[in-house]
């Protein structure tokens, strides 16, 4: 088992090297390659894309404006000839996050908060850098040696003892791999104002977004997790706009025109963010009432069909829980969770072909073993 440690380990130090990152200038170690971050990218992006909620698809007007705003930063950074992507994940907390190879997402609830194009590019531009000065792609890399060293020391550990050290060891890679180290971020607000001052936008933007961020702490939670706002950080960014010119595109107006039908249907997805904690503490009638006012105000959102499907489980209408998960997957078919839980109300319901049908589809979106599971369980 020793010799075969120390073949892995030597495997690793064989595939890095020594390299200069494309944004920075600085030396560093990498394993992975461009042909390979972007292979990651590509794998991971569709994956990471259902497990935050999948992609907000009634608004296709404002997926195509986030994606130009983006496309037009990438084009000035660094790395211009990634393979960019730009989603909009339907979920209201504030984040954004960026995968290898320039797979880059933002959540609905950002977007609704923000109030301007200078702050919605600022946080393109931030995350652009990520994958362009390959944060992202330390991170994994980080992870790789993470893991390589925890084979070590559960190897080294007494047989009694092993389990423990595994999973201990697990938990510290997870941990290390939620955050961008405090270098990185400040590398990504700078560079990403580098990028919105050679995009033509007001750089005053980044210093904006993390005053938003700074005075709202409970709404950028999501943000938050791995991109900590502090008043250090509008300090940076005020400092760095002492080099630019200042004297960009702001896009306030052009903001309030493109993210309208967003901000419109806020409340019922407020309603819906409190159907989802009643439903949480077993209030399923109020759950249930919350999602019918948010399905009046927009018919064509699939969130509030599931979440009056959920609530009609708890309150035993197995019936009117199929018909409302058949509605959440009318208006999205391109969520994993859908077919998951309507799969599972026709294994309950004694309809194997159909449930068979729904996990198959569920994991064809997002291979879970429940659904892997259900599906044996039902063909």
């Amino acid at each position: 088992m020793k010799m075969i440690l120390y073949g892995f380990l030597l495997c690793l130090l064989m595939l890095s090297g020594c390299a200069t990152n494309p944004v920075t200038g600085k030396s560093e170690f990498q394993m992975l390659s461009e042909q390979e971050e972007i292979a990651l990218g590509i794998q991971e992006y569709p994956q990471q894309i259902q497990l935050a909620g999948g992609p907000y698809l009634i608004d296709p007007e404002l997926n195509d404006y986030v994606n130009r705003v983006g496309q037009k930063l990438a084009g000035e950074s660094d790395r211009p000839h990634l393979p960019y992507e730009f989603t909009i994940v339907n979920d209201s907390s504030w984040n954004a996050w960026a995968l290898p190879g320039g797979k880059i997402a933002i959540n609905r609830g950002l977007l609704e908060a923000l109030r301007n194009e200078s702050e919605l590019a600022a946080v393109l531009g931030h995350e652009i850098v990520h994958a362009a000065a390959r944060h992202s792609a330390q991170q994994m890399e980080r992870g790789m040696w993470m893991q390589a060293g925890l084979l070590g020391l559960t190897l080294a550990a007494g047989e009694d003892y092993q389990n423990a050290v595994y999973e201990t060891g697990s938990m510290a890679a997870g941990i290390g791999m939620l955050k961008y180290s405090r270098d990185a971020e400040t590398e990504a607000d700078y560079y990403g104002m580098k990028y919105m001052d050679k995009s033509g936008y007001d750089p005053v933007g980044a210093v904006s977004l993390q005053e938003l961020f700074a005075e709202n702490m409970d709404s950028a939670g999501g943000w938050l997790a791995s991109h900590p706002a502090s008043i250090e950080r509008v300090r940076q960014n005020q400092a760095s706009l002492r080099d630019l010119k200042n004297d960009g595109y702001l896009g306030s107006a052009e903001y309030r025109i493109h993210t309208r039908n967003l901000k419109e249907r806020a409340p019922a997805y407020d309603l819906y963010d409190q159907g989802r904690k009643a439903l949480q503490n077993h209030q399923p009638q109020q759950a249930l009432q919350l999602s019918l006012a948010a399905r009046k105000q927009v018919k064509e959102e699939a969130l509030f069909y599931g979440l009056s499907a959920e609530a009609y489980e708890q309150l035993g209408n197995r019936k009117a829980a199929l018909q409302a998960w058949d509605q959440a997957i009318r208006r999205n078919p391109e969520w994993f969770y859908f077919y998951l839980k309507r799969g599972m109300a026709n294994e309950k319901a004694g309809n194997p072909n159909e449930a068979a049908s729904d996990f198959k589809n569920s994991y064809r979106l997002l291979p879970t073993e429940e659904a892997k599971n259900g599906y044996n369980r039902n063909r």
